[in-house]
C-alpha cells in the first residue's frame, strides 16, 4: 500500500504549515502529493510552488475540473509540472458537479462521460507531440469554425516537447460508467468514499473498462488511488462522532438535492433511508441534526480508525480489495509520521 498526502483545496486563506507536510511526507516514504480545486485556489500552482522544494514525490491534481481549462490548455499545465519536476507529474481529472460548472464556470453539464472521453483524447494528442492537434468535437472542437470564428484557426503542436509524451491520468469518478471509463481510457481511478466491502461491485465496473477494445490498462498496472481518513486512536467513539458531521456535509450538501453524486455514492452502499434524512435536514439548516443521523457505519466504511493493530488490519484489508494508495490528510508533521509508521511499517 501506497501513501498520498492530500492537500486538498484552501479555505479562506493558503494553509500555513503545507511545506512542513510536505517535506515530512517525502522524508517518511510518501508516494505522492496531491492539490485539488473547487471555487477557489487552484491545483497546480501549489504543486508547483510547494513541490519545487522535493526531489522524490510525485506531484498530483486530484482533482482539476475539466470546466476550468480547455483540454489543451490543462495539457501545457501538465506538461509544464512534469518538466519542472523532473517528470513526476500526475494529472488527475473530474467533471466536478452541475452546480459548479454551470454556476462557476459558465459551461453546460451535459454528456459528463463523452466530454471526459473527448477531453482526455485531445491532452494525450498534446502530450504525444506526433502532429498537429485536431478535434472534430463537438464538445472541444479544434480548430474551432463555429459562430463567431475568423476562420484562420490553425491545428497547432505544443511549442514546448513534453518531458514525457505519457504523462499518467487518473479519473475521479464515483458512478459505475464513470468508473468504467477510467478503466477503458486512462491509468489510474481516483476513487472518494470507497468502500472495502463493495470491491466486487467496483470490480465489474473496472473490468467492463478492461475489456474495452483499446483499453490501455489492465487490472496489473492500473492504480486505484482511494481517499481515506485514517486515524491512529485508543478511542474510537470519539473519532467517528468527530467525522460524522463531515460526512452529513457531503451526503447533504455538497450537491443539489436533484443531483449529488456523494448521496448517491452512500446510497449504493445501502444507505438510502439515511441519506434522505440527512439531506432533508441539512438542507432546513439543523446541521447538528443532521449529523446525528448519521450511522458510526456510514463513517467506518470509508475511513480507517483505531489503534495501530486495527489500523494495519484494516489497511490491508483494503489492500486486498485493490485499492493501491491510499490518500490521507494530516494535520501537521507529527501526524505524517504516526500514519507513515502505522501504515508503511
Amino acid at each position: 500500500m501506497k501513501l498520498g498526502l492530500q492537500l486538498g483545496y484552501w479555505g479562506a486563506q493558503p494553509p500555513a504549515n503545507a511545506p512542513e507536510l510536505i517535506a515530512a511526507a517525502e522524508a517518511e516514504g510518501f508516494d505522492a502529493v496531491f492539490a485539488a480545486e473547487s471555487w477557489g485556489s487552484d491545483a497546480f500552482t501549489p504543486l508547483a510552488w510547494w513541490g519545487s522544494r522535493t526531489e522524490r514525490v510525485r506531484l498530483g491534481t486530484s482533482v482539476v475540473q475539466i470546466s476550468a481549462r480547455t483540454p489543451t490548455s490543462t495539457a501545457m499545465h501538465a506538461l509544464t509540472l512534469d518538466h519542472l519536476s523532473g517528470g513526476r507529474a500526475i494529472l488527475g481529472l473530474g467533471v466536478s458537479g452541475p452546480q459548479v460548472v454551470e454556476g462557476w464556470y459558465g459551461q453546460p453539464f451535459t454528456k459528463p462521460l463523452a466530454r471526459t472521453r473527448e477531453y482526455v483524447s485531445i491532452v494525450r494528442k498534446v502530450l504525444s507531440r506526433q502532429e498537429p492537434v485536431t478535434s472534430d468535437g463537438p464538445h472541444f472542437p479544434l480548430p474551432y469554425t463555429g459562430p463567431g470564428s475568423t476562420g484562420l484557426g490553425k491545428p497547432l503542436k505544443p511549442i514546448t516537447h513534453p518531458l514525457r509524451p505519457d504523462i499518467p491520468i487518473w479519473l475521479g469518478a464515483e458512478g459505475p460508467k464513470n468508473v468504467a471509463l477510467a478503466a477503458e481510457i486512462a491509468d489510474g481511478w481516483l476513487a472518494i468514499y470507497y468502500s472495502p466491502r463493495l470491491a466486487p461491485m467496483y470490480n465489474e465496473w473496472l473490468d467492463e473498462g478492461f475489456a474495452r477494445p483499446g483499453a490501455r490498462r489492465s487490472r496489473e498496472d492500473f492504480e486505484v488511488a482511494a481517499t481515506c481518513q485514517v486515524i491512529v486512536t485508543d478511542d474510537r467513539d470519539a473519532a467517528i462522532a468527530g467525522l460524522k458531521p463531515v460526512t452529513a456535509l457531503y451526503v447533504g450538501g455538497m450537491g443539489a438535492p436533484e443531483l449529488n453524486f456523494h448521496a448517491q455514492v452512500y446510497t449504493r452502499m445501502g444507505y438510502g433511508e439515511q441519506v434522505e434524512e440527512i439531506g432533508r435536514l441539512f438542507r432546513a439548516g439543523r446541521k447538528d441534526d443532521a449529523a446525528a443521523v448519521v450511522p458510526d457505519e456510514m463513517v467506518t466504511e470509508t475511513m480507517i480508525i483505531g489503534n495501530v493493530d486495527e489500523v494495519r488490519a484494516d489497511v490491508k484489508r483494503w489492500a486486498d480489495a485493490g485499492v493501491t494508495m491510499l490518500l490521507v490528510s494530516c494535520r501537521d508533521a507529527d501526524h505524517v509520521r504516526e500514519l507513515s509508521s502505522a501504515v508503511l511499517g
